[in-house]
């Protein structure tokens, strides 16, 4: 990684420029800093106004090349969040490619073609250069703070977040005071040129699935087995805890693939609850893969709010794509 991104600094290696608009939306570290919520955040500012593509790498999909989400796709197919985007954005074109700029060349191609392009997890894929590229770092886990795998979780150096146009640190308190956010300012020490930005993350009042609703207050009658595939799903735990909800954790590793065996361990910590009023809760980007078809799954939709220039931001987004 050190030795490509030298060769891409000094000109060895060149980066695609396309006349479309591009954003890359991405991190330092391997994950956990809300990178999904985010892109989403994008798709909600700019769907009503503009024709957006989402392109992304689809981990872990068992497809190869070039794939655009369709009616038939599966998660299986072209990654959990790329299907995640594909059943909540109807109008928007979801896309995998692992070479990015084969990706963007391929939309061009459609019938339709986008206004913007936003790339998912895109922040060490040079070959395509985005000139609104966003890193984000969470609140808790500054990737300045941090260390290169494998001693930590950093992809890059942390030095390389100055490839970035803006930084958003994610997952804030809601009541980060100004100060706290001069204390990070300072410790972050973006670029002139960077803005910095921070986020946070807001549960909705209620969980759901493809035909149900249930409030959280009427969650608090259920017994919940929460099954999480996530890199960290503490906050979620944290929120479910505040407002009384009475879980069980089954905690399992970032995109993991659920087994058969799995879901044995599932239909066990159900039985062990002892009463008919259960129901599994997952995050949605674990419910896209279905992975318990036959039972009641609820997801816990969360959306991204900015702590303030939230304005700043989306009229610095919609003037670059317009």
């Amino acid at each position: 990684m050190r030795f490509r991104n030298k060769s891409y600094d000094k000109g060895i290696l060149t980066s695609t420029v396309f006349a479309i608009p591009i954003i890359s939306v991405g991190n330092l570290n391997t994950g956990g800093t809300g990178k999904t919520p985010h892109v989403e955040y994008l798709i909600n500012l700019l769907k009503d106004s503009f024709k957006v593509a989402v392109l992304s790498r689809g981990y872990k999909r068992k497809s190869k090349g070039f794939v655009l989400a369709n009616e038939h796709t599966s998660a299986n197919f072209i990654g959990d969040e790329p299907m995640q985007y594909h059943l909540k954005f109807k109008s928007v074109n979801v896309a995998v490619d692992n070479d990015r700029a084969h990706g963007i060349n391929q939309l061009k191609k459609l019938k339709v073609k986008p206004d913007v392009v936003l790339l998912d997890d895109a922040y060490q894929h040079r070959k395509v250069k985005a000139k609104i590229n966003i890193l984000l770092t969470s609140y808790n886990d500054l990737y300045v703070d941090d260390y290169m795998l494998p001693t930590g979780n950093l992809r890059e150096l942390a030095s390389n977040a100055k490839r970035a146009t803006h930084i958003i640190v994610t997952k804030c308190p809601k009541d980060l005071s100004e100060e706290a956010q001069q204390e990070i300012r300072l410790k972050l020490n973006p670029n002139p040129h960077q803005k910095l930005y921070f986020s946070t993350i807001v549960y909705r009042d209620e969980v759901m699935n493809n035909t149900e609703k249930i409030t959280l207050k009427d969650l608090q009658n259920y017994k919940v087995v929460l099954v999480t595939g996530i890199a960290n799903p503490k906050p979620l735990q944290t929120f479910l805890t505040e407002n009384n909800i009475d879980f069980t954790g089954l905690k399992y590793k970032d995109h993991h693939d659920f087994t058969e065996k799995d879901k044995v361990i599932i239909n066990k910590k159900l039985q062990d609850l002892n009463t008919e009023n259960t129901l599994i809760l997952t995050t949605e980007k674990d419910y896209v893969r279905s992975f318990f078809a036959d039972k009641k799954v609820f997801y816990l939709p969360i959306e991204v709010v900015f702590l303030q220039d939230a304005k700043d931001f989306n009229e610095e987004i919609i003037n670059y794509v317009q």
